[in-house]
């Protein structure tokens, strides 16, 4: 019987306490220590202010507030500076008293019941009971240690601003309104996790966003019940359209530049406290092969290197499936020298092209997964000399060909020019099921896999946005920043797929 004999305990069996706050302090911290089972990080310092008799306690949790901004400017305040500054002798003007001339603390709140002290003290503030007052003050004193702001280390900065967004909530405010200094900017906050409880902010520009697109993600939001919350990813799966879909319909980014670009075109970001990834929504199938580097750089090398993208997106997703068809079904179309080359180094492989294929794929899947989960330094080395080692053994041993090799180190090179992660791990999915459709039908097969993802993406929404705009539907305007990027005087208008209330971005005709 063990673990699942237990009898259950009794739903009033360790809450004997109740949501008010009284008069009595004694009963107050007797309530607050039973609520939190009394905590070895619990701090309950009891005193009188200044020559009153009236008792007080504060109240916080250590390492989350900033000792110093507590002692010097609420304990002190209320023990020394009290002493010799004249207090109110009524009740209600004593509390008003403290709060507004002794307590030199930016951010005070007055909490009603026990539910609003524990919410405000375990992020980070001190409770101040006073006893005879059915109420308390709940002072922002947070303090704990958090990383700094740094490059991000999942987003590889060729050019551009070099710092990027980290764990603190407010801190990542900062940074996207130091990016956008304009009155109009907003951040809607919300409460997220019915355990955690934490902080959710969308950010936006009012006079950009459509209102309907705002008003669709707030419902969303609302609509969100879960315990805990601990990474934006969580939020990205609750409120996106599709969860069946292989692509992202939001992207992710540390970099406070691209979230600020996103906000002004129109579009919104969800920052979450306890994560550097900010999510950016909605996004279309243009947006995943886009880099901010695209524009840091001058137009035509910045074109250039976006449909070098895109044409690496391609070979991802088609390469293999394109050498099996073509080995097994259409050995015609192969030119002669190159064929009678193939068929050369095939020679004595015991194995089907699809076969040797999907081997080669798995294990450059396992090589890369690998070197991810490995500590850096030795992380990178793995990744290299195993697929160096692997593919040659592999050649020696004549289990797959020197061709096929080739062809599985230029997939996998591909695959690294796509710049959002995600998005790459959604077309190296896909690609197994186009090898298999290649290996079943051919070059039949492979159109057909074609035509069923591009069914799939017209189809697919973000945020009630096309995923395929602006190729389908076509905003021909749009165009002039999607496959090539035109001239930054040229990118004068927001994306006509958003509706931006506010279309001009720039006036193109301003002096030079």
């Amino acid at each position: 019987m063990g673990f699942f004999s237990r009898k259950k305990k009794k739903n009033n069996e360790h809450e004997n306490f109740t949501l008010d706050i009284y008069k009595s302090l004694d009963k107050n911290i007797s309530n607050l220590k039973n609520m939190l089972e009394e905590p070895n990080d619990l701090v309950i310092r009891e005193f009188t202010a200044g020559k009153t008799d009236h008792k007080c306690a504060l109240a916080f949790i250590d390492g989350l507030i900033n000792n110093d901004l507590v002692n010097d400017n609420v304990l002190k305040n209320l023990q020394v500076m009290a002493e010799w500054k004249e207090l109110p002798a009524t009740s209600s003007d004593l509390f008003h008293a403290i709060k507004t001339e002794l307590i030199s603390v930016s951010d005070v709140e007055i909490g009603k019941n026990l539910d609003d002290v524990s919410n405000a003290m375990l992020y980070g503030s001190a409770i101040l009971y006073i006893d005879g007052f059915s109420k308390v003050l709940m002072m922002d004193v947070k303090g704990w240690q958090s990383r700094s702001i740094e490059q991000p280390p999942s987003e590889t900065i060729i050019r551009g601003p070099r710092e990027g967004f980290i764990e603190n909530f407010r801190t990542n405010m900062v940074l996207i309104r130091r990016y956008i200094r304009d009155p109009n900017l907003r951040f809607k906050t919300y409460q997220v996790g019915r355990r955690s409880k934490k902080n959710l902010a969308v950010v936006y520009v009012d006079g950009i966003i459509h209102p309907d697109l705002l008003k669709e993600v707030q419902r969303r939001l609302e609509s969100i019940d879960m315990d805990n919350a601990p990474e934006s990813s969580y939020i990205e799966q609750w409120i996106e359209d599709s969860f069946l879909s292989p692509f992202p319909q939001m992207l992710n980014t540390e970099r406070p530049d691209a979230v600020a670009k996103a906000v002004l075109e129109g579009k919104f970001a969800i920052i979450l406290d306890g994560t550097p990834f900010v999510l950016i929504a909605p996004v279309t199938i243009g947006n995943t092969l886009q880099a901010p580097e695209d524009y840091y750089e001058r137009w035509s090398l910045g074109s250039t290197i976006r449909m070098l993208r895109y044409l690496a997106a391609f070979l991802a997703m088609f390469m293999p499936a394109l050498y099996i068809a073509l080995v097994s079904y259409h050995q015609g179309m192969i030119p002669t020298k190159l064929a009678f080359s193939i068929a050369a180094s095939r020679e004595g492989v015991p194995f089907p092209a699809v076969v040797e294929a999907l081997l080669m794929a798995l294990t450059m899947e396992m090589l890369r997964e690998a070197s991810v989960r490995l500590p850096k330094a030795i992380g990178q080395t793995i990744g290299i000399i195993g697929g160096l080692v692997i593919g040659e053994a592999a050649v020696n041993a004549g289990i797959v060909s020197p061709i096929m090799v080739i062809v599985v180190a230029l997939t996998a090179i591909a695959s690294f020019t796509i710049p959002a992660y995600s998005v790459a791990i959604s077309f190296r999915m896909l690609r197994f099921g186009v090898m298999i459709a290649a290996a079943v039908f051919g070059l039949y097969g492979i159109i057909l896999a074609y035509i069923m993802i591009n069914i799939h993406i017209v189809n697919l929404r973000s945020i009630g946005v096309p995923y395929s705009s602006p190729f389908a539907p076509t905003f021909i305007r749009d165009w002039k920043d999607l496959v090539f990027r035109a001239p930054i005087p040229l990118l004068d208008e927001r994306p006509d797929y958003l509706l931006p209330d506010d279309k001009k971005s720039a006036d193109k005709r301003g002096k030079r």
